[in-house]
């Protein structure tokens, strides 16, 4: 009869210890017990190290849970004899690098986020469930056999010297197809006759096919221009050392070639490849980036990480990567936790982009990961892009630089500054490469343009006409509206009734989708918390028929129709490419020519590179423009002159319309003019008089719940523990709030937000930190923490 506890609880029998031996574990759940996990005994015979993935009891009932080990001990504050054992290894033999380990202790402690769910979101699912993991047969050459004494035909020869070549153990038929063989029969009379060892090994199968993505780009080498070579001059007597490097280069001006280049002067200085860790933002991007890697290296160096791929192609690629098969990573977000080995370079490109930054637990911005990854590492990180995020640019240009602008001697208090950070340094390529030149842009007031025409036009004439020239010479355009559906207000027509649909789980309007296999032509769909319903006839307080107005791709997609017929077009948002192949086909239809207009939202402003697009339209620049953010400035600067350089991607010179209500405002002139200087002294200028970054730090607290109530008493606690613990500590952090967030409810929880700010992120970092050892902050469900936010919405 098995014990039990003083609850009735089973308690599991005593088993042997290493005498002395013990394990700090973090478990793989939303607990925040210590900066180090849960301590454990560790059973004896047990090889165990940090970054093992194990099997543990928890709790009363001794619950089975995973949890990662973050540290081994022969010492304990502990009373020994009560510890409970480690269980098992867990299934797949699961090791992450000690580096990463060490990697996710600092991400808990500055994103405020239990370590066992860092630990969760740098492991891909697909890896701790196994998927697609079967049992085959692999091989090896044998080290100890005699190949003078055996007689060897000429393809099993072949098959002895792919063996040769490859890192550890290979299956059959990889290694027959390597070797040109048809079968895997020369493999086994290898075997046969004692020159291949074999064993039965967990592999995964996945269909990703590296090698279609591979001859999909060119592999030719482009030349260098005088700015390339320099930045690629600069970049390569920094390597073996940390230090951030901000490649700022116009649209077209060849970063993708620097770093390739300097991938492959790094690998010329080394006898084994290595580590390199590529990011890139959007699943839009990574096809044509990961073909011009492949191109370049070849798919049995280059390994993918992004979100499009099924669970078993992550699975499979993520064990490429930590078996040491492979030496190049490209991927999205979470490729900066690739298990490399000898990392020894990290490139961020489009660094600026948002979509770096995770927005649930852990909440860690990809691009402040890498640069931490690489200090610990001791290696160099570049962040590419054409418009740096202005946090980087202040680290790595200061405010000195920009002191003899205009911007500058206007700006309200003139004497602040922002110092360069020691560890950045700044390279900058103002060109585009040799015969390219920067589009021309023309900005259209959508307000004159509205008084001199009848009737709603999302088009302006001029963008009409450019349209029309570019289908003429057989040419090809974009448009960017990032927005998408069909119309964002529904609305009664009755001035005097103010009625207005919007979303009953948010405070938010619905969005209007046609679909014409609905019976009443569409549907009207919240784009926060997912909410759908049919769409009303009439308004529910006066009885009249609901008028449809705005704007969306949707729309803007059926005027295109309307007024370009014979014109072939494809919609690109969120809507319509549901999967990786959904992106990779329509890109590749582009890229053919068989498609002459592409429309879409911001998945089609970075990146994208295509000879054939001589126009490209910005149907509304102010989609984001009046956002209640600070960034929303920035983004507008970012969207346009993104959006704007995959115009003239050739030696014909490319054209932009750019449609606003807004013609004068700066981020909108700025980015027409091709003036990132000029916009980055405004707006720093601005953001120091304001205290925000990069002129100083911020961090977000959203307290939510369903009960008003409740979530408002929540809220005055904490500010009232964070007022307390500042005054305390003498951090002199500025408070605010708590008050409504912008949105002040979704999906029916009620938000209240908590901002706090001060120079450098010490203070704050010590402030949260104070009150997450008093437990009075934690991460969950009713309170998110998010350490310098990218949005405030």
């Amino acid at each position: 009869m098995s014990e039990t506890d003083l609850f009735g609880n089973p308690v599991d029998p005593p088993r042997h210890t290493a005498s002395g031996h013990f394990a700090d574990v973090a478990i793989e759940r939303g607990i925040d017990a210590s900066p180090t996990g849960l301590t454990y005994a560790v059973p004896v015979g047990m090889g165990l190290s940090v970054g093992h993935r194990v099997l543990v009891p928890l709790g009363r009932g001794n619950k089975t849970a995973t949890g990662y080990v973050v540290r081994l001990t022969t010492k304990t504050e502990l009373d020994a004899g009560k510890l409970k054992p480690i269980q098992a290894l867990a299934p797949g033999a699961i090791a992450l690098p000690e580096p990463l380990v060490e990697l996710a202790r600092w991400v808990a402690s500055y994103y405020v986020c239990p370590l066992g769910m860092v630990f969760g979101a740098m492991l891909p699912a697909a890896v701790t469930r196994g998927t697609g993991a079967t049992r085959r047969q692999v091989v090896r050459p044998n080290a100890d056999a005699d190949a003078s004494a055996v007689k060897l035909t000429k393809l099993q020869q072949a098959v002895l010297d792919a063996a040769r070549h490859q890192a550890g153990w290979a299956e059959l038929k990889h290694l027959a197809d390597l070797a040109g063989a048809k079968s895997t029969s020369p493999v086994k009379q290898l075997i046969d006759k004692g020159m291949l060892e074999t064993k039965h090994q967990e592999v995964v199968v996945s269909s990703l096919d590296l090698r279609a993505q591979q001859l999909a780009e060119p592999a030719t080498r482009l030349t260098l221009g005088q700015g390339q070579q320099q930045a690629l001059d600069s970049l390569s007597r920094r390597l073996g050392r940390f230090g951030v490097h901000l490649l700022h280069g116009v649209t077209g001006s060849g970063k993708t070639e620097v770093y390739l280049r300097l991938i492959e002067a790094l690998r010329g200085q080394r006898e084994t490849p290595p580590g390199v860790i590529v990011l890139v933002p959007e699943i839009a991007l990574t096809p044509q980036t990961v073909g011009r890697f492949l191109a370049r290296f070849g798919p049995d160096s280059v390994a993918v990480l992004h979100s499009g791929l099924t669970a078993a192609q992550r699975h499979a690629q993520w064990r490429r990567i930590e078996q040491g098969r492979v030496s190049i990573v490209v991927g999205a977000r979470s490729a900066v936790f690739a298990p490399l080995d000898n990392l020894q370079l990290v490139i961020v490109d489009e660094e600026h982009d948002s979509s770096y930054k995770q927005d649930q637990l852990p909440r860690y911005h990809a691009r402040d990961v890498a640069i931490k990854r690489a200090q610990m590492a001791g290696i160099p990180v570049v962040l590419g892009s054409a418009t740096p995020s202005l946090e980087s640019y202040a680290n790595a240009v200061g405010l000195s630089a920009v002191d003899a602008s205009s911007e500058q001697k206007r700006a309200p208090n003139p004497q602040l500054s922002i110092a360069k950070s020691p560890s950045h340094t700044y390279l900058h390529l103002p060109d585009r490469v040799p015969g390219m030149r920067l589009p021309e842009v023309e900005i259209i007031d959508l307000v004159e343009e509205r008084k001199a025409r009848r009737g709603i036009h999302l088009l302006s004439r001029r963008l009409e006409q450019r349209l029309a020239q570019v289908l003429e010479e057989g040419a090809q355009a974009m448009l960017l509206l990032n927005r998408r559906g069909y119309a964002n207000y529904i609305a009664c027509p009755d001035h005097n009734c103010g009625w207005m649909l919007t979303c009953p789980h948010c405070d938010a309007t619905m969005v209007y989708h046609k679909d014409k296999r609905l019976p009443l032509g569409g549907l009207v769909r919240c784009h926060h918390c997912h909410y759908e319903t049919v769409l009303p006839k009439t308004c529910p307080d006066s009885g009249h028929k609901v008028s449809v107005f705005g704007l969306g791709t949707q729309k803007v997609q059926a005027e295109l129709g309307q007024k370009f017929p014979d014109a072939r077009i494809a919609r690109m948002d969120s809507d319509t490419m549901r999967r990786a192949e959904d992106y990779q086909q329509t890109l590749d239809r582009f890229r053919a020519g068989e498609l002459d207009i592409l429309l879409g939202t911001q998945m089609i402003a970075k990146g994208l590179d295509f000879p054939g697009v001589r126009l490209v339209g910005v149907v509304s620049a102010d989609t984001s423009l009046n956002m209640p953010d600070f960034r929303a400035s920035e983004r507008t600067f970012q969207l346009i002159a993104q959006v704007a350089g995959r115009s003239g991607r050739s030696d014909r010179i490319g054209r932009v319309v750019l449609q606003s209500f807004n013609p004068e405002d700066h981020a909108v002139t700025r980015a027409a003019a091709h003036d990132y200087a000029g916009f980055a002294a405004h707006e720093i200028q601005t953001r120091v008089a304001m205290g925000l970054p990069p002129a100083g730090r911020l961090a977000r607290i959203v307290c939510r719940d369903k009960d008003h109530v409740a979530v408002t008493r929540h809220a005055r606690e904490l500010a009232g523990h964070l007022s307390a613990a500042n005054a305390a500590l003498k951090l002199n952090v500025h408070l605010r709030g708590p008050h409504p967030c912008p949105i002040a409810r979704v999906a029916d929880h009620h938000r209240l937000e908590i901002t706090l700010t001060a120079d450098t992120p010490g203070p704050i970092q010590k402030l949260m930190t104070e009150l997450r050892n008093q437990g009075q902050l934690i991460s969950d469900q009713h309170t998110a923490v998010d350490v310098d936010p990218v949005s405030l919405l």
